[in-house]
């Protein structure tokens, strides 16, 4: 067919008729109005506003259920950081300190996570054989399937005075202790003291109790947040290329220089995102403080519960430690965000 049929036939065709700009509009908002409609009014009414209501509370002092809501300023967050009515004059740490140990107890069962869950995570995901490795990870994480009351009430029963651990330790330590009890008597009489560990204080006796105290909270906040440690570094460990632990071995380097020089570089978003995730989940642990630490273990978490019904009933003041502990987490999940693009891309 010559050419000038073709552009003649093709010119007879007629035009698509041309959208409204209502229309338009209408098809580009259409698609994410779909998808993302249901969970934005999810999020905004269970989320945003609430978040909302908390802050306006916040702004007000010595709020009580009740009462009308006039917000009137900055006291409570001031009282969050020991500054009564923002006066830098009246200092008073006591809440300061409740938030340094809320961060003590995040933090050291985020580390405690790390050092026992990478060799987990590295055996599992790099020595196994690679049939079981599924169901290595599926037995690691069962503990996740029970609930996080029943687990803190497992090591009430583990760590007081007549648990598990104090009845096994008891029949082979005490033996020893009194022997070192004995010897340390013996060396405090002589006349001429001894500059060695025997001028040491008295051991104590078995059974110990290892309960309502510090290291019960960390050793519960660790047996629950160990899962999630392991998960995230297993799949950060099962991308690592086992051609640059070759190359290393080959250049002549030891075992330790791969490791600290090839393995972890390249496992770094992994550890990353698995310590700000664990840390974020234990900024807000309220069972394991309260179970297991006792009176003298208090958490921002106990501290904010206490606010609005215990006996204090200081909703505002409650409220302004909820944006603190918001902001707080708020700045950890953009942390996790961006170093979890970082490991994604990779």
């Amino acid at each position: 067919m010559p050419v000038s049929t073709q552009i003649s036939s093709r010119s007879t065709t007629p035009a698509p008729p041309a959208k409204s700009k209502l229309a338009s509009i209408f098809d580009r908002l259409a698609e994410p109005l779909i998808f993302l409609g249901p969970a934005g009014i999810w999020l905004l009414l269970l989320l945003v506003l609430p978040t909302l209501i908390i802050f306006e509370l916040s702004l007000v002092p010595d709020i009580r259920p009740g009462q009308v809501v006039n917000p009137s300023g900055f006291d409570n967050f001031c009282r969050a950081f020991g500054f009564e009515q923002c006066l830098p004059s009246k200092f008073d740490p006591t809440f300061l300190q409740v938030m340094k140990r809320t961060l003590f107890f995040a933090g050291g069962s985020t580390i405690a996570c790390l050092v026992l869950g990478f060799p987990v995570a590295y055996w599992i995901a790099v020595m196994s054989p690679k049939q079981w490795r599924n169901l290595l990870l599926l037995g690691f994480v069962l503990p996740l399937w029970t609930s996080s009351l029943l687990r803190s009430y497992a090591w009430i029963t583990i760590l007081r005075p007549s648990g598990v651990i104090n009845s096994f330790l008891q029949p082979a330590l005490n033996p020893l202790l009194s022997i070192l009890n004995w010897l340390i008597d013996s060396c405090n009489s002589f006349p001429i003291s001894f500059n060695i560990p025997f001028l040491l204080p008295h051991l104590p006796l078995l059974p110990w109790n290892l309960l309502n105290d510090w290291p019960a909270v960390l050793i519960g906040m660790s047996y629950s947040y160990l899962p999630y440690m392991v998960l995230i570094l297993y799949s950060s460990l099962e991308k690592l290329d086992r051609r640059l632990l070759e190359a290393s071995a080959d250049l002549g380097a030891n075992p330790a220089q791969t490791f600290w020089k090839v393995t972890v570089p390249q496992t770094m978003p992994g550890i990353v995102a698995g310590s700000l995730l664990v840390l974020i989940i234990g900024v807000g642990d309220f069972i394991d403080p309260e179970l297991l630490g006792g009176a003298s273990s208090m958490t921002i978490s106990r501290l904010i519960y206490n606010q609005f019904l215990g006996a204090t009933q200081n909703w505002g003041f409650g409220s302004a430690l909820s944006m603190v502990l918001i902001l707080a987490v708020s700045i950890a999940i953009a942390l996790l965000l961006k170093f979890g693009d970082r490991n994604a891309a990779r």
